[in-house]
């Protein structure tokens, strides 16, 4: 399939800039006979008692970081991965590139030595006791770029999941910014249980597809984690006669990327698995997502997932109906074709 198959084009204005008021209160589509147009509080009707949420608990770091070089030059930093407890992976901005072996000084005066470059990525090394109190110190949420405007307040809660626990992940797993604890109780009382998978989102995610043919793509790679609880209560769901829910495209490619050998199984690894049309999933039976990029991968995983024809009258409806777009965008429930 070629590229442009997978490109549309979207309103600027339809771009959310900020999270709505509520978690629930997005808008929530879901094509059944016909397209429903609903809201996330009221997702409960759309699914049923026995089947199964697997969310990414993964916590977003401040990865955006300002400082100056030695040459007084200013420096933006973007962290891709954290490497250890003092050394990351990271994209720098500068009017020119800093030197191998010289230090970043940050706006609170902390430094980091700049160890290597390879492929476009620095590795850097924080002359600091604990990294993470370091990021929550000086570091700024890491928005996309397609919300143009600074961080606020307001984004260290709001771009992150109720349920994040685990560090590491430099972009939202959007899907479960939906949830609110209140939300997940009532599913919960329902008989919709939930469980946790583990997935550190790279700045890779925001790549567009470069190459005409889609199958000569090269994913980025990504650290992530399954255990056997959750194996073993995806295993039982399904005996069960339940569906897999998989709340973002993040969960789809951990629990697919645990079973390539045709078996779930708990694992600690990275992956770089490309799901695109022709893809036979192993493991997920719907899907929660946002509205995706024009020519990404994840609007190629959907189109896998659903089909690109359908896929296709589901973004003009949304279009047309004024949905809104992306990280801070509304939601679609969807089945596996």
């Amino acid at each position: 399939m070629k590229l442009t198959d997978f490109d549309f084009e979207l309103p600027k204005s339809l771009i959310a800039q900020n999270p709505p008021e509520n978690r629930t209160d997005s808008r929530l589509l879901v094509p059944q006979s016909t397209i429903i147009d609903s809201f996330f509080h009221q997702i409960a009707s759309f699914i049923k008692p026995g089947d199964l949420l697997v969310m990414n608990n993964t916590r977003v770091i401040p990865a955006r970081l300002f400082g100056h070089k030695e040459s007084g030059g200013k420096v933006e930093i973007m962290i891709e991965r954290l490497l250890s407890d003092r050394q990351v992976l990271a994209m720098m901005k500068a009017s020119r590139a800093p030197q191998i072996d010289s230090f970043i000084t940050l706006e609170n005066g902390e430094k980091a030595q700049v160890i290597n470059k390879e492929n476009g990525f620095y590795t850097l090394d924080f002359v600091t006791d604990s990294l993470l109190d370091l990021l929550d110190n000086v570091g700024h949420i890491p928005l996309p770029p397609y919300i143009e405007r600074s961080d606020e307040q307001a984004d260290l809660e709001r771009y992150q999941t109720v349920f994040a626990k685990r560090d590491g992940a430099v972009a939202a797993p959007t899907a479960g910014l939906h949830f609110d604890d209140e939300l997940l109780s009532s599913l919960k009382e329902k008989g919709i249980d939930h469980c946790f998978v583990t997935l550190h989102v790279g700045a890779g995610t925001y790549q567009p597809v470069k190459v005409d043919e889609i199958a000569n793509h090269k994913m980025h790679s990504e650290y992530f984690e399954i255990d056997q609880t959750t194996v073993d209560k995806i295993n039982q769901t399904k005996a069960n006669g339940g569906r897999i829910i998989a709340v973002g495209t993040t969960a789809v490619r951990s629990m697919e990327s645990a079973a390539k050998s045709g078996k779930l199984k708990a694992v600690q690894e990275e992956t770089d698995i490309f799901i695109y049309p022709g893809y036979e999933f192993k493991v997920v039976d719907m899907m929660i997502t946002n509205f995706h990029l024009p020519k990404s991968s994840l609007l190629m995983l959907v189109s896998a997932f659903i089909g690109r024809d359908k896929m296709m009258e589901i973004y003009q409806h949304a279009i047309d109906k004024k949905y809104r777009f992306f990280s801070y965008g509304d939601a679609m429930l969807l089945k596996k074709i």
